[in-house]
């Protein structure tokens, strides 16, 4: 993992390559068999497309298999899922999953993010990925007659992990009283409830389980892999606030490990917004419908807490680099269990799972990891 900045002092390519390169020398390899590149806005800001050829030219890996992937914000996450099924299916050896996203580059990336919505129906009423959120976050603070300050300690949590994250964005504490405090960004949305715009770049290597010795001495398994898609228009879901994507994948990941919820030690989700944080712990089965919002509340997300997330900041204050953020979280998972997550170390991580969303809720990969 490239630590993630408000303004790398490098180019999209070489963001990339240093990712590649960590990867690469962490499991003790000079090249993979594959390359699958997660990334959202290098054609919008960089002027720039053909990305995985790119980045595998730049490395060094000049002839492997090279696809760039996208699902909009989740794109990191369908990096990693095409990369488990070539590697599951027998096609390939040794596949890296790489995400990067150089969100400094050129134009602000506001328009280009707004684009994962739908252009003939929302864009053009004004909607914003930050006004979608807004509008969900309104929806519950109404129908359930919670106050906003409920929510501050979603973002409590993620700064006061990111505070010892070497690679993290944002490390500085934050109390409640600040988060509350904070200007607003979208009413009824203030600044601590939205992830920022930065840079970076993660990569993780994956090979079938007969190899594994042989890769590192300490790895873990791939024990799930699910994605799910809502409606596309928010507007035409039955209940904006049931992110049924969410809950379809993890109900599915659920059964491919063969587990139950409840064994889950903790839960990197996709915490762009504290009100997407909520909903998906709603959606996947860990708080009651209207009261995802006690567990941050109560202490339960806090890394002490029953379901420690955000572990190493989170989207929220580790930083959103779009393409990449997906396969951040799953090397943050694997730091947990190796046991080399340092002050960040959780007492419980046989199981882990992730969560990465593309869009308002639009599409949604779960990805569980096990020993």
């Amino acid at each position: 993992m490239v630590p993630v900045v408000k303004r790398a002092p490098v180019s999209l390519r070489d963001l990339g390559a240093r990712a590649i390169h960590a990867a690469l020398a962490d499991a003790g390899l000079e090249k993979v068999d594959a390359l699958y590149v997660g990334n959202m806005l290098a054609d919008e800001l960089s002027g720039q497309k053909h990305i995985a050829t790119l980045m595998a030219s730049h490395a060094g890996l000049v002839g492997v298999e090279a696809i760039h992937t996208r699902a909009a914000t989740a794109s990191g996450a369908a990096a990693f899922r095409v990369a488990c099924l070539a590697v599951a299916s027998g096609e390939v050896d040794l596949a890296m999953a790489m995400g990067v996203e150089l969100m400094s580059a050129g134009p602000p990336p506001e328009r280009a993010l707004t684009m994962a919505l739908d252009a003939q129906r929302e864009i053009p009423n004004g909607l914003t990925m930050v006004e979608a959120n807004a509008q969900l976050m309104a929806l519950y603070l109404t129908r359930y007659g919670v106050e906003q300050a409920r929510f501050a300690n979603f973002a409590v949590n993620a700064h006061r992990n990111a505070v010892t994250n070497p690679r993290a964005l944002f490390r500085h504490r934050v109390d409640a009283t600040r988060v509350v405090n904070s200007r607003v960004i979208s009413e009824p949305l203030r600044l601590y409830d939205c992830s920022p715009v930065c840079d970076g770049a993660a990569a993780v290597i994956l090979c079938p389980a007969g190899r594994a010795p042989g890769v590192h001495p300490s790895l873990v398994r791939v024990l799930a892999s699910a994605v799910a898609t809502d409606r596309f228009a928010v507007a035409d879901r039955p209940d904006p606030l049931a992110i049924e994507a969410a809950r379809q994948s993890a109900s599915q990941a659920y059964k491919q490990a063969r587990i139950t919820r409840r064994e889950i030690d903790f839960f990197e989700l996709h915490d762009a917004f504290s009100i997407m944080a909520c909903l998906q712990l709603e959606a996947c089965g860990f708080a009651e419908r209207g009261q995802g919002w006690r567990m941050a509340e109560e202490g339960e997300i806090f890394r002490e807490g029953r379901l420690p997330i955000s572990t190493l900041g989170g989207l929220k204050a580790r930083g959103h680099p779009i393409g990449a953020s997906g396969l951040y979280q799953v090397a943050e998972m694997v730091l947990q269990m190796r046991g080399e997550a340092g002050p960040n170390q959780l007492a419980r991580t046989d199981l882990a799972m992730t969560q990465s969303i593309g869009g308002a809720g639009t599409t949604v990969f779960t990805h569980i990891l096990g020993w």
